[in-house]
Parts: C-alpha cells; sequence; structure tokens
C-alpha cells in the first residue's frame, strides 16, 4: 500500500506490518522521520497503538530509507484508503470512552516536538480563512493526523505515529470532525462526546488551524467532495466568507 503522495511504502509481513519511508539523504531525519519510534518511546502503553519491533536505515546513492517493523493491526480501520467518512457509521459507546481515554492521557505526555507552529497560523490565516490569526494560547500533546483511517473500529487502536506533538488544544478534535462533516449523524455524535473540548475559546482556535489546513490541501485539488462542507462550516464559526482559490 502507498502513503501520501508516495514517501511511503507498507504490506503486511506475517504477524507484523513493514512500513518502508524514503526521502532525500540531505533531507532525512526529523521530525516526521523519527515519529514512529518516538512515539514507541515516550507514549505510553495506554494509549492503543502498534508496538513497533524493530526500526532498520540504509542508503542507496542519494536516497536515504528507513524500515519500520510494526506489530500487524487485525481490526480494520474505520475507512479504507481515504480519511474522510463517507457514510454515518456506527461505533458504540465503549469506542468514544476508548478514544476520550486516549487522547486524554495522549495529552499529558511531555515532548519538545512540534507539529503545529504558531508561524503557520500567521502566515495562511488570512489565505485560507479570511480572517485575522489567532494567538495559539493552549496547546497539548496530540496525534496530528487523526482521521478515519487512522482510527481501527472497536476495539480501538491509533495509526500512523509520524506527526505526532505538541499542537492547539481542539486540532486533532476539529481534524476529525472535519473528516466527518459527510457523515452529519458522526459528527454531531462527536461534538457532544467532546463538547467540553470544541466549546471552549482554546477549542475553537485549534479547530479553525485544523480547517485552515485542510482548506490548504483542498486548494490543491485535495478532497474536492469534502471541499465545499469544509468551507461552509468554517463560515459558520467565524461568520466570514472563506476565500477562494
Amino acid at each position: 500500500m502507498w502513503g501520501w503522495q508516495g514517501r511511503t511504502l507498507g504490506r503486511r509481513a506475517g504477524y507484523c506490518w513493514l512500513r518502508v519511508v524514503s526521502a532525500d539523504v540531505d533531507k532525512a531525519g526529523g521530525r516526521l522521520w523519527e515519529g514512529t519510534a518516538a512515539a514507541d518511546t515516550h507514549v505510553p502503553r495506554s494509549v492503543p497503538r502498534p508496538r513497533l519491533r524493530g526500526v532498520l536505515d540504509w542508503t542507496s546513492r542519494d536516497v536515504a530509507y528507513r524500515a519500520e517493523l510494526t506489530e500487524y493491526v487485525s481490526v480494520p480501520p474505520v475507512t479504507h484508503g481515504t480519511p474522510v467518512l463517507g457514510q454515518d457509521v456506527d461505533l458504540p459507546d465503549s469506542w468514544w470512552s476508548e478514544l476520550k481515554s486516549a487522547l486524554g492521557m495522549l495529552a499529558t505526555v511531555h515532548t519538545d516536538r512540534e507539529s503545529v507552529r504558531q508561524n503557520w497560523v500567521d502566515r495562511n490565516f488570512r489565505r485560507f480563512l479570511g480572517i485575522d490569526p489567532v494567538r495559539i494560547r493552549e496547546t497539548t500533546t496530540g496525534h496530528a493526523d487523526l482521521h478515519w483511517a487512522n482510527l481501527t473500529r472497536a476495539p480501538l487502536v491509533l495509526l500512523d505515529w509520524e506527526n505526532w506533538g505538541r499542537l492547539p488544544a481542539g486540532y486533532d478534535l476539529g481534524l476529525l470532525h472535519a473528516y466527518a462533516l459527510a457523515a452529519p449523524a458522526t459528527a454531531a455524535r462527536l461534538r457532544r462526546e467532546f463538547a467540553h473540548v470544541l466549546d471552549t475559546d482554546a477549542g475553537r482556535t485549534g479547530e479553525l488551524v485544523a480547517l485552515a489546513q485542510l482548506l490548504q490541501a483542498c486548494s490543491r485539488g485535495v478532497h474536492p467532495a469534502l471541499a465545499p462542507l469544509i468551507a461552509r462550516h468554517t463560515q459558520e464559526l467565524t461568520h466570514t466568507p472563506v476565500p477562494t482559490h
């Protein structure tokens, strides 16, 4: 299976999952390169995720590679091949409780990894939201790529840890909610379950950052069917028309 923009390649290998990432030699390393290994070391096991079994690095000419072997997760993700939830899904109460617990435990992890930066907000809010940049005043540790293909059905497992780190409170949940806008009952359930985050000033800030980043992706042709739903939801929050690109 190819990952985002062909950056990674993965397949099942017996009782494990083998994932290979590649980059130009001078661009290898750093936050995304080390994310899976860093999560295995620093994130507690009470946050359900695949265990890392081994890492191997090598180079070939001007390309660097990293192979990661993690345990194979047999529980299917909520969606396959897309982060977008195209229709409502019936997830048990226990699943929602597990998600609350996992995100709550993850929020307690101390890390210097930054997944979302204030300078991105400063550069892009007017362009994609049509409003002045907000100041990120409350951060937490989060997954940073929380979508429906990175969450399994019950029992819950969180997949793909390359981008985790510090981010605005509400960012993860705002992202997950946006990816569910085509499934209104599930989106409404998420907002009810996490109203204690999303209905706060800090949570709204994080949600706006997530929406701005999604609108940037939509401007590049990603998720064309979801784009108008994201734009409409953003305008409901900001009371400002979303700029067209």
